[in-house]
């Protein structure tokens, strides 16, 4: 995967959102409907192309799961978007469904790559706990748990998990990928109008699961079932503990994805490649 487009080809940049309810989340799969799938359909359509060019993602995120600042990139011939570059998003916004949204397509800077020079990504999971239930008009965006929730509960348990670990009890693991994470911000509110609890979640990279595992775990601390210092314990043990839920994924929006200076992105791109240790880890 390359930091810069090919020659003839020209990087371009696409910032999106889209409502996941209706997706098998961003990676395209024979016979589901996935939002890569969507766009990369879309883009093929507009641009009366025969080949389809192929998008490289912030962060793909699971079925359900929404985003509001989803970032792409896609490499196209310098002829393609020359032709097209001033028409592409009204096209692409009579072509797309509705629920999927281009809101700029612009040429990317010299070393962009919209996975690997990206420095963090904001998700953030919304929780209702009001006895009644949630919203009618906001339920696709936010989990009604049926207990009432402790916040300052929550933001302590939240505290110790700040900081670069091993998530590995919080991921699904995957053959060769590492699960040791940069978690930058954990932390919980309340929206004094509407009752609704929103946890922000912001790290360097997520792995499988991670952000609704830590979710979960949250939530047993919230309501009583689990002491404040149980997700630091089931952290510091590396291991999958089969009593940590992962939530549903419809409360889950990916909020923001940012990046570097424009000078720093291709070295950003190459750090993000390495594989990571902790501190006093052996190599083997």
């Amino acid at each position: 995967m390359s930091d810069e487009a090919e020659p003839g080809f020209v990087r371009v940049r696409l910032d999106l959102s889209y409502d996941g309810k209706d997706f098998s989340g961003w990676a395209k799969q024979t016979g589901r409907r996935t939002v890569q799938g969507e766009i990369e359909g879309a883009l093929r359509t507009v641009t009366r192309s025969a080949v389809t060019y192929d998008l490289t993602v912030a962060g793909r995120t699971d079925a359900g799961v929404h985003a509001r600042g989803q970032v792409a990139h896609v490499d196209l011939p310098e002829a393609v978007w020359a032709e097209h570059e001033e028409k592409l998003l009204r096209r692409l916004a009579g072509r797309l469904p509705l629920d999927v949204r281009v809101w700029r397509a612009a040429v990317a800077p010299a070393g962009f790559n919209a996975r690997f020079s990206a420095l963090w990504r904001r998700y953030a999971y919304r929780v209702g706990d009001r006895p009644g239930g949630v919203d009618p008009l906001t339920r696709g965006h936010v989990l009604w748990h049926d207990r009432p929730l402790d916040v300052d509960a929550m933001n302590e348990a939240a505290a110790p998990m700040v900081g670069e670990h091993d998530f590995a009890a919080y991921c699904k693991k995957r053959e060769g990928a590492t699960t040791i994470r940069t978690l930058q911000r954990l932390s919980w509110a309340r929206d004094a109008d509407s009752g609704v609890l929103t946890a922000t979640v912001q790290a360097d990279a997520f792995c499988h699961n991670m952000v609704r595992a830590l979710i979960g775990a949250a939530l047993f601390v919230g309501d009583g079932r689990r002491p404040a210092g149980w997700p630091a314990e089931v952290l510091a043990a590396k291991v999958r503990d089969p009593a940590v839920h992962v939530v549903r994924p419809h409360g889950l929006t990916l909020e923001e994805v940012a990046y570097p200076a424009d000078d720093l992105l291709a070295a950003r791109a190459l750090e993000a490649r390495n594989v990571r240790t902790l501190p006093g880890a052996g190599c083997c």
